[in-house]
Formats: structure tokens, sequence, C-alpha cells
């Protein structure tokens, strides 16, 4: 059996990909997919982490946008990723893997202790409003000691340098570094996130989820999607 490349690595989930072509709410059936790919990468002795977003459920700037309280608006996104972790556990718990969900706002009926061998998955993003849950995965993978940040996107294979569903032209990078995203003004992740990753020099992966074997592929190091690189 082919080794996996990484020993323990964190993957950051929107929340729209759990929502798959209905585009809002938890489709069961994309969760199940999901869950048996994670199962695979387990399979392959290598540690998993989740953070995953609520943007399928709630959206935090859209709500302020609106004239709802910024703050407010956060902690509803957040528990709103709450909900997907615990949509994802279900699921992975189903095919006999380990699971632990982690709350940054104390939540005792859901949240058990952290198990650093075990998967994790972190809901409610820092605990914090005006954090992004890119943030979380990036503070979470300083804090576990990840080797890689995998990050799934729904409906592109990578950084491009305009949107690749709006200019024909656009652009797709095999490669960057941190430093070439934030002055190109990529909109990867925000900008506190990719510092916290610069800083730290934790690589970051970003490909399709769309594909149904790329977490497994993207787990095991094989050159998918654009790589951003963790030494600058």
């Amino acid at each position: 059996m082919e080794p996996a490349k990484y020993k323990r690595i964190v993957l950051k989930l929107s929340g729209e990909s759990l929502a798959g072509d209905q585009g809002f709410g938890i489709n069961p059936a994309v969760v199940e997919d999901i869950a048996k790919q994670i199962k695979k990468i387990r399979e392959r002795g290598v540690d998993v982490a989740i953070v995953v977003g609520g943007g399928n459920i709630w959206r935090g700037l859209a709500g302020s946008a609106k004239g709802m309280d910024r703050a407010t608006a956060d902690y509803m996104g957040m528990m709103a990723t709450v909900m997907n972790a615990l949509a994802l556990q279900d699921a992975l718990e189903k095919l006999d893997v380990d699971t632990r969900v982690q709350t940054a706002i104390e939540m005792r009926q859901v949240a058990e202790p952290y198990i650093r061998r075990k998967a994790i998955i972190f809901g409610a993003g820092t605990g914090n409003p005006y954090f992004s849950t890119d943030t979380t995965a990036a503070l979470r993978a300083a804090e576990i000691e990840a080797d890689v940040i995998l990050m799934a996107k729904k409906g592109t294979d990578g950084i491009y340098d305009s949107d690749p569903n709006k200019n024909a032209n656009a652009k797709k990078f095999d490669s960057l570094t941190y430093i070439e995203i934030l002055n190109k003004g990529l909109q990867v992740m925000d900008t506190t996130a990719t510092s916290l990753c610069m800083d730290n020099k934790i690589p970051l992966l970003v490909f399709n989820i769309d594909d149904h074997e790329n977490i497994v592929r993207a787990a095991l190091g094989e050159e998918i999607g654009t790589t951003v690189g963790g030494n600058e």
C-alpha cells in the first residue's frame, strides 16, 4: 500500500462542500462520501483534524451586511459550524471512525475531550467574532503541529489569478508563496490566516473537492491543485 506523505493534517472544509449541488443545508450523501474519504486517510495512519465552515447554513458577514450586529451574526455562524461538525461526526462514527468534536465555545453536551490520536472536528471557529474558519484552520494547524492544511474548495481546482468562473483566461498557479498571495491580493484565505500560516511555516494545498477521491489524493501527496510553501 502506498504510504501517505503526511503524518498529521488539518482538513479545511467549507460549509458549502457539505451541501453538494443543492447549495444550502446539509446533504447526507455528500457528508457520507467525505467521511468515507477521511476513513481511508485514517487507515493509512494519518492523524486527521477537521475545520468545517458554516456557510451552507449561515454567513455572519451576510447577516452583518443586512444590518445585524456583526458579533451576533458571527456567533450564529459559529453555531452553524457546530451543526456541520455534528453531521460529519455522525457519518464518521457510522463508519467506525473514532471522532471527537471540539468546540471553541463550551458545549459540554456535544464537545468531548481533545484526543490527539483520533479524528478531531473543530467547531465554532475560534470562539470569537471577526475571525473566519480559515483563521481557525491556521491556528489549529499550528497548535497541533500539523504537517499541512488541505483546503478543499468547491468549484475550483486550485488558486487562480482571477475568478475562473468569470474569466475564461484566468491563470492557475501550480505553486505560490504566502508573500505572493498577500502581494497579489489573491482571495485564498483571509490575511490573518495567511499571515499565521506564513509565520508558522505551515504548507497549504488548495484543491477541488468535487472530485470525490481528491481528499485521499491530497493526503497521499499527489500533485493536485495549488501548493503554497511553508518555508518562506
